[in-house]
């Protein structure tokens, strides 16, 4: 590996050898692949030297490419994105025993601080020949490869210097056309199109610090969600994919713990409908957001989105705004504050009953230890609108101690009753969580097995008569091979208490009365497949006892990689659903074929079809894009839904879009 700079780039060579016979790996040739199972070689780049933030580059013998962002110290899968989109240029050629990289990242494309003399980095290389993954930072096996804590520092001859002006203005233009046969939730027709005008601006305040404006900005292409069959009493996170809520996102989104989040991007421009109690889009009209570094350790974040009225909807022009300060201590430890507002500026006291603000306010601990065994949190938020009830509070401490052969957490977390935080992800409230979990690792040095070990974990939850509602215990053991193929394998026992009824199929029938409970057990495993091969797949399941019945439940998928221009796929569910008369029982299918063609590095088409009886559904979303331009794409996007039981249309879309990344 070789690396240079001049004033406006950082430049990489990397040359990587391999005698073995036979072709490399790539899942196809569309930009930001992932995955252990593609050869590529990764840079990633802490500016801040903080390692709890950093940039990712990557690019594979194709010469396609990737970027992302880790945040949280790059401690789990969740803590690394590829859907931040930026400027910057790679190639590849694959010669006799040995392919070669070149790239350039641009100083516009990161943030640091002005003067900065050096970063922290490290630099990782997947091999599918000898399914073999080596850094040039040493990452303890234990660690994520991609983890922050072990970074080394890279020295600049001379400081790093602002790198002139930079600004890029990103318009779109679109065209749309539709139909509805459910408007106005009855089954009368309802079709139309138009256009939309918008796009965003990108303005570097100082080299780390970013403001980003939109005005009437379109999401009409981001994929559509991946549908999952719910068998629980409770709303199912998925993750926020727009890309202006994207950089600088932990700053906002890592408040909180496991279902407890202050503040959830995706809920803006969301509203429900206070006639037929169903969500409805609400349009932004404009937003801004100001995000990075003030000082060496001080990072602050503040955002504020303005929602169009929907006056069918009976719903207001709403403001969305966070404010955020995140103050570095100890080596990767902070210490944040939140505050969200969710307000009608125009609201009147004439009109007692509609929406006037929701507020939440919330400290938080974040420890990381410098050596990454000592990591955990501690937050304690507070919910306020008017009238404010008591039990308006969310509290958690978690910590978690992770060496080589033995890892432990220990986590408790409240809700109050009344805590209302509506910019949020917190399906449940009102109860105490106590969940500690132990692990047990072990390395064998054979031919078959990479390692295995032993899991045991409690989730055990009280109401605040201290009486429990809820609990899951579980025992299982893991297997991780060699060729990358794991299998998981776990028996559990569960207690639910139900406050209210409730039909465990989600599908309309007889309820289980309220103030009953239950106590079943059940097995379940996971495992997936040597993803270097054409053919692969993973595949989940359980069978047991369910609630007062049983449950049969058998998942996964299967995908064929016809390399390097794609693959073909498909995801099934099936839960089979047996309760004793007059309880509801069903048979629930998710069936979802998906189709990805890369004709080049730039043209792209996308199939995902999903039927789901479960919520009577089937959906197709079918994708093109051309990016002819770096960061500049034309996208056309056909959606439909219709009944899954009939297969009568519920609603289409058809939108064209055009962006184009201008650089000042």
């Amino acid at each position: 590996m070789y690396a240079t700079y001049d004033d406006k780039n950082l430049y990489f060579l990397f040359k990587c050898y391999n005698d073995r016979p036979g072709k490399y790996i790539t899942t196809s040739l569309r930009r930001d692949y992932r995955g252990g199972s593609n050869d590529g070689i990764s840079v990633i780049i802490d500016t801040y030297q903080d390692k709890t933030n950093a940039f990712l580059f990557g690019i594979n013998p194709f010469g396609v490419l990737r970027e992302g962002l880790i945040t949280n110290g790059g401690e789990g899968r969740q803590d690394y994105s590829l859907s931040w989109d930026n400027k910057w240029t790679g190639e590849a050629r694959i010669l006799d025993s040995i392919w070669v990289a070149e790239i350039a990242i641009p100083f516009k494309t990161l943030r640091f601080k002005d003067g900065t003399r050096s970063f922290n980095m490290n630099f990782y290389r997947i091999d599918t020949k000898y399914n073999e993954r080596s850094t040039w930072a040493h990452i303890p096996r234990n660690n994520q490869i991609f983890n922050l804590a072990f970074l080394q520092e890279v020295t600049f001859a001379e400081p790093l210097q602002k790198p002139g002006a930079n600004v890029a203005v990103i318009p779109y233009a679109s065209l749309n056309g539709y139909q509805n046969n459910l408007s106005g939730g009855t089954e009368s027709k309802e079709q139309g199109g138009g256009y939309g005008i918008g796009g965003d601006v990108k303005v570097g305040i100082t080299p780390a610090l970013n403001l980003d404006l939109t005005i009437n900005p379109d999401f009409s292409q981001v994929e559509v969600d991946r549908q999952v069959t719910n068998l629980t009493r409770f709303e199912l996170f998925f993750p926020e994919r727009r890309q202006f809520f994207l950089e600088n996102a932990d700053l906002f989104a890592n408040f909180g713990g496991r279902n407890a989040r202050p503040f959830f991007s995706r809920r803006i421009s969301i509203a429900r409908d206070t006639l037929t109690g169903q969500n409805v889009s609400q349009p932004i009209l404009f937003g801004a957001r100001l995000s990075g570094k003030v000082s060496k350790d001080l990072r602050v974040g503040l955002m504020s989105m303005q929602t169009a009225p929907v006056e069918e909807a009976n719903q207001p022009s709403l403001n969305y705004s966070v404010a955020v300060l995140q103050q570095k201590v100890f080596t990767r430890s902070n210490i944040a504050a939140i505050f969200v507002n969710k307000e009608d500026f125009q609201y009147n006291d004439a009109n007692p009953g509609s929406f006037h603000y929701n507020r939440v306010a919330g400290l938080e601990y974040n420890l990381a230890s410098a050596d990454n065994v000592w990591t955990g949190k501690a937050f304690y938020h507070y919910s306020l609108e008017p009238d404010n009830p008591d039990s308006t509070y969310s509290y958690g401490v978690k910590l978690t101690y992770n060496k080589r052969h033995f890892g432990a957490t220990v986590l408790h977390q409240a809700i109050g009753n009344n805590f209302n935080a509506e910019v949020d992800f917190v399906p449940r409230r009102g109860f105490q969580r106590f969940s500690p979990e132990v692990n047990f690792r072990f390395y064998p040095n054979g031919k078959v097995i990479n390692r295995h070990g032993l899991t045991l974990r409690a989730d055990v939850l009280y109401d605040y008569n201290w009486r429990k509602t809820d609990h899951k215990l579980s025992a299982g053991y893991n297997f991780f091979l060699q060729d990358q193929s794991f299998l998981f394998v776990f028996m559990n026992e569960e207690y639910i208490y139900l406050k209210y009824p409730f039909d465990p199929t989600r599908t309309g029938g007889t309820p289980l009365p309220a103030n009953s409970s239950y106590t079943y057990k059940y097995a379940s495993f996971m495992f997936r497949s040597d993803q270097r091969k054409r053919i692969y797949g993973f595949a989940n399941g359980s069978a047991g006892q369910f609630f007062n019945g049983t449950c049969y439940n058998l998942g996964g998928n299967v995908n064929f990689r016809f390399q390097p221009y794609g693959f073909i796929g498909i995801d099934v569910q099936y839960n089979s659903v047996k309760l004793p008369e007059p309880y509801a029982s069903a048979d629930l299918f998710l069936v979802g074929p998906r189709i990805d063609i890369t004709f080049t590095k730039s043209i792209y088409l996308t199939g995902l079809f999903q039927y789901n009886n479960q919520i009577d559904n089937f959906n197709t979303n079918i994708r093109f894009q051309w990016r002819y331009k770096p960061v500049s794409d034309i996208y056309l996007v056909y959606t439909d839904n219709y009944y899954a039981s009939d297969f009568s249309p519920k609603n289409r879309s058809l939108v064209f879009k055009i962006t184009y990344w201008f650089s000042i």
